[in-house]
């Protein structure tokens, strides 16, 4: 589990085909790594990877075909920059919220609008996605936690103040960059319990009972 708050930004320096995957070498940046040990999750770019092997600032992790194809890594080259954050620990602060580093889409940025000291930027979701995403909710963006501002259809607003556009790598998208997005953990669970069969052995949440509780 991660927060979606971003502890560094990393680059990667090395591709490696191994037998239709791909092996990453990547330089963490600031990244402390004294507490990390082989197996251990790394989120990059939002997508959570075991650690295989160590450096001193940097890690390699293995990236399965499967990833490849339905996250932004297999658009990644030598040199691209991307956001780093260790596995969450129990008595760390939730700075930001509940990430579980599985991306469930790719959206496209499609506007990018200075609004005062900071950023606005305009995504497009997946059609399959857009029924996750909330005014006031959480979304996760290529690993950082954000709060989403407007939604209309499957696009959806948010606004990147200026330290959150300095210390990740959000400040070099551009207008058609691909972006990994994860939605709340929440809204999931909350859809397969409404949808689900009602009988005995089963939840008896429903639509009536959130409501009255002030769920929905």
């Amino acid at each position: 589990m991660f927060t979606g708050i971003i502890e560094s930004i990393g680059s990667i320096s090395k591709i490696e085909s191994v037998n239709g995957d791909a092996r990453f070498t990547i330089d963490t940046g600031k990244l402390d790594l004294s507490d990390v040990k082989i197996g251990d999750s790394i989120a990059c770019n939002g997508v959570c990877l075991t650690a295989i092997e160590l450096g001193s600032q940097s890690y390699v992790a293995d990236v399965s075909g499967e990833t490849l194809s339905v996250t932004t890594l297999g658009g990644l080259s030598l040199g691209s920059s991307v956001n780093l954050e260790k596995a969450l620990r129990l008595q760390d602060r939730l700075g930001g919220h509940l990430v579980s580093g599985h991306v469930d889409g790719v959206g496209e940025i499609i506007s990018i609008q200075q609004d005062a000291r900071s950023w606005r930027y305009q995504i497009q979701a997946p059609i399959a996605l857009a029924k996750y995403i909330a005014a006031k909710g959480s979304i996760c963006l290529n690993g950082i936690s954000l709060t989403v501002n407007k939604v209309d259809g499957v696009n959806f607003d948010i606004n990147i103040v200026p330290h959150t556009r300095q210390e990740t790598t959000i400040k070099d998208l551009q207008i058609g960059s691909k972006v990994n997005l994860e939605v709340d953990l929440l809204a999931r669970y909350l859809e397969r319990m409404l949808s689900a069969p009602q009988d005995e052995t089963q939840s008896s949440v429903t639509k009536e009972l959130l409501a009255e509780n002030g769920f929905l």
